[in-house]
């Protein structure tokens, strides 16, 4: 990342809590610099909402990304398959992803880092596991 850059090109799974009122999906998908596939179409919104239901006030909740590298990514909330899409790609629009394809990086991304964050209110992760798929 840059000094000045707002958020790391990413690909990234939003973990959100309910209000205890409003309906609000977790596991959503949220591409700072990237775009995904979704039935065919190209996203090039910023966010887009899982089909997860609302998990309000304090509890465990079970979230798996299940990542084929270039292929298929599968959000999955408490074994329910909320969100899935393909192709993670770099917007040749974003600066900062434009940045990355002058350097030498592919457009097409098939792998990267893994990393935690909690942006506005405080989150615990109970357990946390890395597998390795088979081919």
């Amino acid at each position: 990342m840059e000094k000045n850059q707002e958020f790391p090109v990413s690909i990234e799974v939003q973990l959100l809590g309910g209000d205890s009122k409003q309906k609000r999906s977790t596991g959503n998908l949220c591409t700072p610099g990237t775009n995904v596939v979704m039935d065919g179409k190209l996203i090039t919104q910023h966010c887009t909402d899982s089909t997860s239901k609302t998990y309000h006030g304090d509890q465990w909740v079970t979230v798996e990304v299940e990542v084929h590298g270039n292929s298929v990514i599968k959000h999955i909330v408490e074994g329910e398959t909320v969100l899935t899409y393909t192709e993670p790609q770099l917007d040749e629009n974003d600066n900062d992803a434009r940045r990355l394809l002058s350097q030498g990086a592919n457009k097409m991304i098939s792998e990267g880092c893994v990393s935690l964050q909690a942006v506005s209110h405080p989150a615990e992760f109970r357990k946390v596991e890395l597998q390795k798929l088979r081919a």
